[in-house]
């Protein structure tokens, strides 16, 4: 009896030395990868690599570094970069520095799908599925958020947010946030009412203000005038569309594929999205000029979720 009551005890102390460990890990700040030489501060395209699902740069001679981070979702700017992947438990976030060491680490309840960075690099924000998978499926919830990485400042849940100075209805959804270069400004998607609407966002002031009906996935031009979006058209196919903010005039870019994807700026003049391919896992970025000129143009083979770097 007495054997039997030691072996148990000494059982119950490794399991807890295991758990304390564990506890220990997870609160202690998170380890950045290997390196790998690439930085978010060497010039290039960074991309998601749909062949390894790690962090990559492609160079502007075509060349590419692939990183040891593996992330779902990616973004950077001003050397701030953000991964959205699957943990050992739940999906997360990870706030990474110019070197791609991580310096902090949220857990997400969903599926990783949008994931942004303000110019300055200061906020970051991202976009899960909760329920549902696409935006197309019909019956989907989603899940977006807001950290100041300079504060600390976590906004878990923009639909405890405010539009236009009333409680959100119980029906809303956010998803798409891009930034303003002011680190408080924001715009993002709300779904209510099956109606798809662009807002603008106070982080201060915790409001949302409606603009614009049929706009997803808004992605804000770096001179800040415009709006790069998915239109959803009658056949529930989505072109790729920009949109003036001075006066709401809409023009349709050259790119005529459904492009299911949150755009982004490659400078003010030409925009980057990624196109799934036909048949097989992965995906391709392609650009376009956002004046409605020109024709779609393959930037990256086998990558998707692209940021511009610059030095």
């Amino acid at each position: 009896m007495t054997r039997r009551i030691l072996v148990a005890a000494t059982v119950a102390l490794l399991l807890t030395a295991v758990c304390a460990g564990y506890i220990l890990a997870r609160a202690r700040p998170a380890a950045g990868p290997p390196a790998s030489g690439l930085t978010l501060r060497t010039a290039g395209l960074l991309v998601r690599d749909t062949a390894s699902g790690r962090l990559a740069l492609v160079r502007e001679d075509g060349s590419r570094a692939v990183s040891p981070l593996s992330c779902l979702r990616l973004y950077a700017a001003a050397g701030t970069g953000v991964c959205l992947r699957q943990g050992l438990v739940s999906a997360e976030l990870v706030v990474t520095d110019q070197a791609l060491k991580e310096l902090r680490t949220l857990p997400l309840n969903g599926v990783p799908n949008r994931a942004r960075v303000s110019p300055t690099g200061r906020m970051v924000s991202w976009t899960v599925f909760v329920t549902g998978d696409s935006y197309n499926g019909g019956q989907f919830s989603t899940r977006s958020g807001i950290l100041d990485t300079g504060t600390g400042e976590l906004a878990g849940n923009l639909e405890n947010f405010t539009v236009d100075g009333h409680r959100a209805p119980p029906d809303a959804n956010l998803w798409g946030v891009t930034f303003a270069a002011d680190d408080n400004r924001f715009w993002a998607t709300l779904a209510t009412g099956g109606q798809r609407l662009l807002v603008r966002g106070d982080f201060a002031r915790r409001d949302l203000h409606v603009l614009a009906e049929n706009v997803e996935c808004p992605s804000l031009s770096p001179d800040g005038t415009r709006i790069a979006y998915k239109k959803m058209l009658p056949d529930r196919s989505w072109r790729l569309t920009v949109l003036s903010l001075a006066d709401l005039a809409q023009t349709p870019t050259a790119e005529t594929r459904s492009v299911d994807d949150q755009a982004a700026w490659l400078d003010d003049g030409t925009l980057a999205y990624a196109l799934p391919h036909q048949g097989r896992t992965g995906a391709d970025v392609w650009t376009v000029p956002a004046d409605g000129s020109g024709t779609p143009r393959l930037l990256a083979a086998d990558a998707e979720s692209p940021a511009r770097l610059r030095p």
